[in-house]
């Protein structure tokens, strides 16, 4: 696999780090930097950490995850979009910080958007791509989006409006149904 194709391929495992980053981005309200740094290196992190746990997952047999993995990326997306969503309803915009400045979420999310990163993991270990090198562009790539999500979000948040919150739980949702569709159709 060539080095413009493997760019490509982190470019569109990191979309969905970047949507999220973008939400919450428009959503936090103070330490910008230090929750923002945080969650690009979480989104980073575990894209790069599943890539390279498919890659393992599929030369020990790809199929035994395939079958479930986009439930799990909806479950746990629909759930979080859900929850965004509920709270968008609740107090004031001014009282709620976005969801990546809790450790829990911040995790529940980074699992929930790598979770493509893990079949692509696996589709490079019968593709014969070497690993580590690739792991850890698509970590880089994650980590880039994400950083530029938190800024896009943070800059341009303020033309959404109060309910930005609930827009990033929608995309959520969004990312979590296109995800299934993809597993159960694809």
């Amino acid at each position: 696999m060539n080095e413009i194709t493997l760019l490509a391929i982190a470019i569109a495992v990191a979309m969905d780090a970047s949507a999220v980053s973008i939400a919450a981005g428009a959503t936090l309200k103070k330490n910008l930097l230090y929750y923002g740094v945080r969650a690009a290196l979480f989104f980073g992190f575990f894209q790069g950490g599943m890539a390279l746990a498919g890659y393992l997952v599929g030369e020990a047999g790809s199929e035994l995850i395939a079958s479930f993995d986009h439930w799990v990326a909806f479950i746990l997306l629909v759930l979080i979009g859900g929850k965004m969503c509920y709270e968008s309803f609740q107090g004031e915009a001014d009282e709620r910080e976005a969801g990546i400045t809790s450790l829990f979420t911040l995790t529940l999310l980074a699992i929930a958007t790598s979770i493509d990163a893990l079949a692509v993991g696996a589709t490079f270990s019968l593709l014969d791509v070497e690993i580590l090198p690739a792991a850890l562009l698509i970590g880089v790539v994650t980590f880039a989006g994400s950083i530029i999500g938190i800024w896009a979000g943070r800059r341009f948040g303020c033309y959404l409006g109060e309910r930005i919150e609930l827009i990033g739980g929608v995309i959520l949702i969004i990312i979590g149904i296109k995800i299934l569709i993809d597993g159960v159709f694809l």
